[in-house]
C-alpha cells in the first residue's frame, strides 16, 4: 500500500514543475540537518551537499536539467527578495557601519579591482583563452549579476555561473580558518573580505559565525555587486586599449 501511494506520488511529481521545487527544498534541509549534526563543519556546506545530492538525483532518475529547472526556477526567483533581506541586519548594525565607512568603500573598491585583475593574469598565464580570463573576472560578484557582466564583456555566462558558486563554496570552506591563520578578529574585517570574495556562499557562512561579521558580508556583496558592473566592463576595455588582441 505505502509503495503504491510513493509511486503515484513520483508519478504526479514526475509531470509537475512541483518536482524541482520539491527535491531543491529536500535537498538541502537533507544538507543542512546534516552539516548541523557535524558541528556546523565546512567541508559539509549545505550549498555543496545539496548540489551534490540533486546531481545524484538527477543521474539516478534520469531528469533533465531542464525539466528539473521547471520548479526550481521559484527558488531562483528567490534570491532577488533573499538579497534584499540582507537589508534588516544590516539596519541593525547601522550604527557601527556609519563609523567606518569610508575604510569598508576604499577596501571594498581595491578588492574589486585586484580580485578581477588577479583573475584574469592568473587564467592568462595558465594558457586560457580569452573568453575564460573573461569569464573569470566577475567570479567573486553573485550569480545573476555576474553572468550579466560576463556577457557584457565578452565571457562565457554559463562558465561564469560555475565558477561563481566554485568561489562561494572555496571562500566558505576557507575564510573562517584563514582569518584564523592571519589572526585577523575583528568581525567588521571578516564580513567585509567574505562578501566581496564570496558573495552570498560566503555570507551564509559569516551569519553561521556573528550578525555581526554576516551583516557587513551581505554589505560588501551588495556593495561588491554594483562596483563589478560600474568598474569591470572600463577595465577591460582599458585592457584591450593597452594589450590589443589580448583580450
Amino acid at each position: 500500500m505505502v509503495e503504491t501511494d510513493l509511486t503515484k506520488i513520483w508519478v504526479y511529481l514526475s509531470a509537475s514543475p512541483l518536482l524541482g521545487l520539491t527535491v531543491t527544498l529536500v535537498a538541502y534541509l537533507a544538507a543542512h540537518r546534516i552539516y548541523m549534526l557535524a558541528h556546523q563543519n565546512p567541508l559539509l556546506n549545505p550549498v555543496i551537499t545539496a548540489i551534490l545530492m540533486l546531481i545524484a538525483f538527477l543521474k539516478l532518475t534520469g531528469t533533465s536539467y531542464e525539466d528539473y529547472f521547471e520548479g526550481g526556477q521559484f527558488v531562483h526567483f528567490l534570491l532577488g527578495p533573499a538579497t534584499v533581506a540582507l537589508a534588516v541586519p544590516l539596519y541593525q548594525q547601522f550604527s557601527r557601519l556609519r563609523a567606518v565607512l569610508v575604510p569598508v568603500v576604499v577596501a571594498l573598491l581595491i578588492g574589486v579591482v585586484v580580485g578581477a585583475l588577479s583573475s584574469i593574469t592568473i587564467a592568462w598565464l595558465f594558457g586560457a583563452s580569452p573568453e575564460t580570463q573573461l569569464s573569470l573576472a566577475p567570479k567573486s560578484v553573485t550569480a545573476p549579476v555576474a553572468m550579466g557582466i560576463s556577457e557584457q564583456i565578452g565571457g562565457i555566462p554559463s562558465l561564469t555561473a560555475v565558477l561563481v558558486v566554485v568561489t562561494g563554496i572555496l571562500g566558505a570552506l576557507m575564510g573562517t580558518r584563514l582569518f584564523a591563520l592571519l589572526r585577523i578578529r575583528d568581525d567588521r574585517v571578516k564580513g567585509i573580505a567574505m562578501g566581496v570574495a564570496a558573495h552570498g556562499i560566503g555570507t551564509a557562512r559569516a551569519f553561521h559565525v556573528s550578525p555581526e561579521m554576516g551583516a557587513f558580508s551581505g554589505l560588501a556583496m551588495a556593495l561588491s555587486a554594483f562596483a563589478t558592473s560600474a568598474l569591470l566592463p572600463g577595465l577591460v576595455d582599458f585592457l584591450r586599449a593597452i594589450y590589443g588582441g589580448w583580450l
